[in-house]
């Protein structure tokens, strides 16, 4: 599999003054938008996304387990979209992980002092997700014969 590309740094106007984004941002200030409020405030936002759990198995109306199966994680947007998921699920959904390697580094992260870096286990255990792996999986979330959801 490929590696992504990392994306582009927005470069920063070194001739803008104090609390503008470009040289041009402070010039039409001054000439055109001079009685307007500059950066007043934020707006926060959302941008629209769609998630596919790998695997869903409904308990009862009141339990429904999503699982994200992981080799591994790529980078730091692919693994931090997985908390907005989390955020956005009703009360009765978990976002739970089965990892293929629990204990592989997390990318981009730092060496510790001791040596080790961050794992994906412990980036899941952070984040208040639950995970397991083929040793800890629960006997009753394997092959259940009387469901086959196809």
């Amino acid at each position: 599999m490929a590696r992504r590309k990392p994306r582009k740094i927005r470069p920063k106007d070194k001739n803008a003054p104090r609390g503008y984004d470009s040289l041009w941002e402070y010039e039409i200030h001054q000439r055109l938008f001079g009685n307007w409020l500059h950066h007043y405030d934020t707006i926060k936002y959302n941008v629209p996304k769609k998630y596919e759990p790998d695997f869903v198995k409904v308990f009862d109306e009141n339990k429904v387990i999503l699982i994200e199966a992981k080799g591994r994680f790529w980078d730091y947007a692919e693994y931090s979209k997985y908390i907005h998921v989390r955020d956005a699920l009703e009360d009765n959904a978990e976002l739970v992980f089965f990892f293929q390697k629990p204990l592989a580094p997390m990318p981009q992260s730092k060496k510790r002092r001791d040596g080790t870096k961050r794992t994906h286990a412990e980036w899941a255990e952070t984040n208040n997700f639950r995970w397991f792996d083929e040793d800890t999986l629960p006997e009753e979330w394997k092959n259940d014969s009387t469901q086959n959801n196809q």
